[in-house]
C-alpha cells in the first residue's frame, strides 16, 4: 500500500537531513495520474519543508530542490529520483509497486485498504456525534432535507471507517407553535380514519387548511395558542395527540431512510429539551449573561465590546423559550449523555449565524468543549422537479429516479437479466442523486438535472455502478482463473501501472475528506478510477489471454473493484453486482 512507499521515502529523507521521518510525511504525496502519460509515483514539496523549518526559508527554492535531489540515493525501493519545479519526484520499483498495492486483496483485507495509513495517525479518534436530516414531524419528507440526510450519512460513514465511535442522531423538528396550529386544526378538520390510511398526506392537508383559516379567523389563532399551551403544560389529551403525530411521522420517515440506505442510532427532537431550556435560561441569569431588551425579550449580548450591538434572543416576552434556547439545552444534554469528543451539525448555509450564536453562547457559559462543535453548511438545490411539476416530497424524487432508471435499463443493449430489476434501478437511481450532489463543494448551490444525472457515460453515479457491475461480472465469469500468486512483471504495462499509481492516492483522498468533510475528493477519485478501468477493459482483456496473464489481470481488476466498492459505501452508495 501507499504507506509502505511513503514511509520508506520519508526514512531516506530523515537519514539525509538528520530529522525524524514523521516530519516528511505531510510533504510527500502521490502524483495524480494522466491517461497515456508516464508520471513519477510520489513528489516531495520543498516549500512545505521550508514552511515547517526543515529547510531554510530563504534562498533559491530551485537550488535547494536540485541540491537535495542529488544527495538522495536510489535503493531497492526507489529506482529513480529527479528534481522538478520546487518538487523532488520519486519513482518506485515496479515489481514492489505491483506486489505492495495488490497484496491486501490476496489476503482478504479488502475492506482495510488505505485505512491503516500512517496519515491518519495525526487525526484525533474518539466519539463523534453527527446530527443530520432533522425534518419536521407531521409533514411529508420534503426534498429539501435530502442534502442534509446524504451529507450527514457520508460524514458518519467516513468517521466510522477511520476508527471513530459514531453516534448518528436525527434531531426532529417536533415542537413549536406550528403544533398548536396542527392540534387545533386536527380538532376541526381531522379524521382518524384518514390518518390511518395516509397519515402524512392527511396531516399535510389539515395543516394547509388550518393555515388558510387562521389568516382571517382569530378564534383559530387563539385555539392554536391554547393547544400549544396545553402541550407545554403536559396536558394528557394534547400530549397524546402530539405523540401520535410524532410516532406516525418517524414510522413513515423510516421507510424513506431505508430506501436511501440511511439509519440513525437516536431519534431526538426539540421536545426532549423544552424543560431543560428553562434551566438554561436560569443558568444564563445566574451567570449574569441574560439581559432584558427594550421589547421585554431575554437576550444574550454577543458583541465583542459588550455594548448590545449584537444580541441573540433566547426568551420571548411571554417567558417561552426559542429554538436556539432548546439547541443550547440539547448540546449540554448530549455532552453529559454521550461524552462526545466532537459534534457535527449538518444543515443548509442559511443557519450559519444560528450555529455561530449557539457555539458563542455555550463558550460564554463556560463549556470549553463548544470549540469541538462544528457546523457543516451546504447550498441549495435549484430546479428539483418531477414530470408532474415542482417537487415537494422526497418520495416523489426517489420514485421518479427509479422509474427513469428502469426505463433507461430497459432501453440499453448491455443490461443483464436480473431477478429484481426494480431494486437495481432504485439503487442506481439513488447513486445518481448522491453523485450529482457530491461532485462540487458542499457550500455551492447547484441545478438539478435529471438527464445529466442519469447518463451511463460521463461522471455520474450510474457510471460508478455500471463499472462496479461490469467488474463483478468479469470476476464471476473467471472465478476458476483467479490465483493467489501471480507474476507481477505481467502488470508492468502503462495501463496497469496507471491504475496502481491512482490507487496510491486513496489514503490521501480519505485524509483530505476527513480534514474538510467534503465528499467531492472521494467522488472525483472514484470517477477517475472508473475511467481508468474502462480503458483497462479495452487494453487488458482477460478472455483469450494466456492463463498467467489472465490471473495477473484478474488480480488488478479485483483490487480496483474492492477499492471502488469501499469508496462507494463511504459515500452512502450500495454497489450493485448486476446491471
Amino acid at each position: 500500500m501507499a504507506c509502505f512507499f511513503r514511509s520508506r521515502i520519508a526514512e531516506k529523507l530523515g537519514r539525509t537531513l538528520q530529522q525524524s521521518e514523521d516530519a516528511f510525511i505531510p510533504a510527500l504525496s502521490a502524483v495524480p495520474v494522466f491517461k497515456k502519460q508516464q508520471t513519477a509515483d510520489f513528489k516531495l514539496s520543498i516549500s512545505t519543508l521550508r514552511i515547517s523549518g526543515i529547510l531554510p526559508s530563504s534562498g533559491d527554492i530551485q537550488l535547494q530542490t536540485e541540491d537535495l535531489a542529488t544527495r538522495l540515493k536510489q535503493d531497492s525501493v526507489v529506482e529513480d529520483i529527479s528534481a522538478g519545479c520546487g518538487v523532488i519526484n520519486f519513482k518506485v520499483n515496479r515489481k514492489l509497486l505491483v506486489q505492495k498495492m495488490l497484496e491486501p486483496f490476496g489476503k482478504e483485507e479488502d475492506v482495510k485498504f488505505g485505512l491503516t495509513s500512517e496519515l491518519f495517525n495525526t487525526l484525533k479518534r474518539g466519539t463523534t456525534l453527527v446530527e443530520y436530516s432533522s425534518p419536521n414531524i407531521a409533514k411529508k419528507f420534503h426534498a429539501g432535507h435530502l442534502r442534509s440526510t446524504i451529507i450527514g450519512n457520508f460524514i458518519a460513514n467516513l468517521k466510522q471507517s477511520l476508527g471513530n465511535n459514531v453516534i448518528r442522531m436525527n434531531y426532529l423538528g417536533d415542537w413549536g407553535m406550528q403544533f398548536g396550529l396542527l392540534g387545533a386544526g386536527f380538532g376541526q378538520f381531522g379524521c382518524q380514519d384518514k390518518l390511518k390510511q395516509n397519515p402524512l398526506q392527511h396531516l399535510f392537508e389539515v395543516y394547509v387548511q388550518v393555515n388558510k383559516e387562521a389568516e382571517h379567523n382569530e378564534d383559530i389563532k387563539q385555539a392554536a395558542r391554547d393547544f400549544f399551551r396545553q402541550l407545554e403544560q403536559h396536558e394528557s389529551e394534547a400530549v397524546s395527540l402530539w405523540q401520535q403525530f410524532r410516532e406516525i411521522t418517524v414510522d413513515e420517515y423510516q421507510h424513506i431512510y431505508k430506501r436511501l440506505g440511511v439509519h440513525f442510532d437516536i431519534y431526538s427532537g426539540e421536545s426532549f429539551h423544552q424543560d431543560q431550556a428553562q434551566e438554561v435560561v436560569q443558568q444564563l441569569q445566574s451567570q449574569g449573561l441574560l439581559k432584558t431588551s427594550e421589547k421585554g425579550t431575554g437576550v444574550v449580548d454577543l458583541s465583542p465590546a459588550g455594548d448590545m450591538s449584537s444580541v441573540c434572543t433566547v426568551l420571548r416576552s411571554d417567558g417561552t423559550t426559542l429554538y436556539i434556547t432548546r439547541d443550547v439545552a440539547a448540546a449540554i444534554d448530549r455532552k453529559a449523555k454521550y461524552h462526545f469528543d466532537e459534534m457535527i451539525y449538518v444543515t443548509d448555509k442559511s443557519q450559519a449565524n444560528h450555529f455561530h450564536q449557539l457555539f458563542h453562547i455555550l463558550l460564554a457559559m463556560g463549556h470549553s468543549w463548544a470549540d469541538r462543535c462544528k457546523h457543516v453548511p451546504f447550498g441549495l438545490v435549484r430546479g428539483m422537479k418531477t414530470r408532474s411539476g415542482e417537487v415537494v416530497f422526497l418520495e416523489d424524487v426517489l420514485d421518479e429516479a427509479r422509474a427513469r432508471m428502469l426505463h433507461n435499463m430497459s432501453q440499453s443493449k448491455t443490461t443483464k437479466e436480473m431477478d429484481n430489476a426494480e431494486d437495481t434501478a432504485e439503487k442506481v437511481g439513488i447513486s445518481a442523486l448522491i453523485v450529482q450532489d457530491f461532485k462540487g463543494p458542499l457550500l455551492s448551490d447547484y441545478t438539478f438535472d435529471w438527464d445529466r444525472m442519469l447518463q451511463a457515460q460521463g461522471d455520474t453515479g450510474v457510471f460508478l455502478q455500471y463499472t462496479h457491475a461490469r467488474l463483478r461480472s468479469l470476476i464471476r465469469r473467471n472465478e476458476g482463473a483467479k490465483a493467489a500468486i501471480f507474476d507481477p512483471s505481467l502488470l508492468f504495462d502503462q495501463t496497469s501501472i496507471t491504475i496502481l499509481q491512482h490507487l496510491l492516492r486513496y489514503d490521501e483522498v480519505l485524509y483530505q475528506s476527513a480534514q474538510d468533510l467534503q465528499p467531492k475528493h472521494l467522488v472525483n477519485f472514484l470517477l477517475k478510477l472508473c475511467h481508468l478501468i474502462a480503458s483497462a477493459h479495452r487494453e487488458l482483456p482477460v478472455k483469450g489471454s494466456k492463463q498467467d496473464v489472465a490471473q495477473a489481470r484478474l488480480q488488478l481488476f479485483s483490487g480496483a473493484c474492492s477499492v471502488l466498492a469501499n469508496g462507494m459505501r463511504i459515500l452512502g452508495i450500495t454497489p450493485v453486482d448486476k446491471m
